[in-house]
């Protein structure tokens, strides 16, 4: 990247005019001052994504809209139909780096087999390459099809002494063909519920059992950002000490994630038709049943139409919301992420962008499996061991 361009960007292998590699140098732990010029401190993600142009645009935009001021991009799958054109789409944009990770140049022919130990060791590269850098305020590890809702204010109020925080999620409601805003893209959000309002949606049928896990189709932990520079991983929900325990993370009402789990049942299909080929994913135990039953549906030598009568009753049967209900009981949130944004997103100043470039081009020649974030399940602390009481009892 060229300082006039203020980007950071590595669509391409070998690396673009402007990048420095230092073969064999290994980053200083040391933290750099907040730089000259803009010098403003900047709010980051990272993701690791294999989907549409269309998906990843909005995806992009969204963030953008929404408080993130510079997006990680990985692609997982990037000799794949489609994703050289996302590549392309990335290549110029100014608020996003974008690195495919193939198996050679980026895995070093060691890639992980599991989709979620992809995404964590991606998390991990960036959070250590962004660790020297003052103006990395937060990086948040965020899916494709998420949106990390900031509020600087919210995040300018978290405690010195705090380096973790939490996004709660809001999952977009599900119907087969949604009203809603750009692209279909639906305007309603389901929030956590509490015991009340979970009994009332299980007596009245609507949910199986009275627990957030039942109410939402994805996931109920929400997502995990940390200051760059505390030392702390980042797993796909939790943010971890070097020990993989979980660590204490700030909470405020400003700060959410928007999940657009299955939006339409045209994404239902489409996402389940991909990571049925993504390798080996956990999922929670309510939901593994139906992870088996479409990886095994998508796989059975079927007719199109056939299985796609399938997973149309697969959908209805475990994904559709009864929006109407939702609504009229007054359960449900309003959010367009694109329609007003929140903030125009701060570049990167010049001299630190370049500073970052040197680094990604020392970094990512480095075997992967090092930046992996363990963690430990039952290794929560007091503060989060109430939390996820919480959590189970209401999901």
């Amino acid at each position: 990247m060229g300082a006039a361009g203020h980007r950071v960007n590595l669509t391409r292998c070998p690396l673009r005019t402007g990048f420095i590699a230092t073969p064999g140098a290994r980053p200083g732990p040391a933290r750099e001052p907040v730089g000259a010029g803009y010098g403003e401190p900047v709010l980051l993600t990272v993701s690791t994504v294999k989907d549409s142009v269309d998906n990843v645009a909005f995806f992009v935009a969204a963030n953008l809209a929404s408080g993130v001021d510079h997006m990680f991009v990985f692609l997982d799958a990037p000799a794949e139909p489609e994703q050289r054109e996302v590549a392309a789409s990335l290549a110029e944009h100014p608020h996003v780096t974008c690195l495919p990770t193939t198996r050679r140049d980026w895995w070093l022919e060691e890639r992980p087999a599991g989709l979620n130990v992809r995404q964590r060791t991606n998390a991990g590269w960036v959070r250590a390459l962004l660790e020297p850098f003052a103006w990395a305020e937060w990086l948040f590890h965020v899916d494709g099809d998420e949106v990390a809702c900031l509020d600087r204010d919210a995040l300018g109020a978290v405690p010195a002494g705090t380096d973790a925080v939490w996004l709660p999620p809001w999952e977009a409601v599900s119907q087969w063909r949604p009203d809603g805003g750009p692209g279909g893209r639906p305007q309603l959000f389901k929030r956590l519920l509490d015991d009340a309002d979970l009994t009332l949606l299980h007596v009245l049928g609507r949910v199986p059992e009275p627990t957030n896990q039942a109410y939402f189709h994805g996931h109920v932990m929400g997502k995990s950002g940390v200051r760059p520079g505390s030392g702390l991983g980042l797993t796909l929900h939790d943010a971890v000490g070097p020990d993989g325990a979980k660590v204490e993370r700030h909470e405020d009402p400003r700060l959410k994630v928007l999940h657009y789990d299955a939006p339409s049942g045209e994404e239902f299909v489409r996402k389940w038709t991909a990571l049925a080929h993504a390798g080996p994913a956990r999922y929670r135990a309510s939901r593994a049943p139906v992870a088996k039953a479409l990886r095994h549906l998508v796989d059975l030598d079927l007719p199109d139409d056939v299985r796609a009568k399938y997973l149309r009753e697969v959908y209805e049967a475990t994904t559709r919301d009864d929006v109407e209900t939702l609504g009229e009981l007054g359960l449900l949130e309003t959010a367009d992420p694109t329609s007003a944004p929140a903030s125009q997103p701060r570049r990167i100043d010049p001299a630190d962008a370049d500073r970052l470039a040197e680094r990604i081009a020392e970094m990512r020649t480095l075997p992967k499996q090092q930046f992996l974030a363990g963690d430990k399940p039952d290794a929560a602390p007091a503060g989060r061991r109430d939390q996820l009481k919480r959590l189970a009892r209401r999901g």
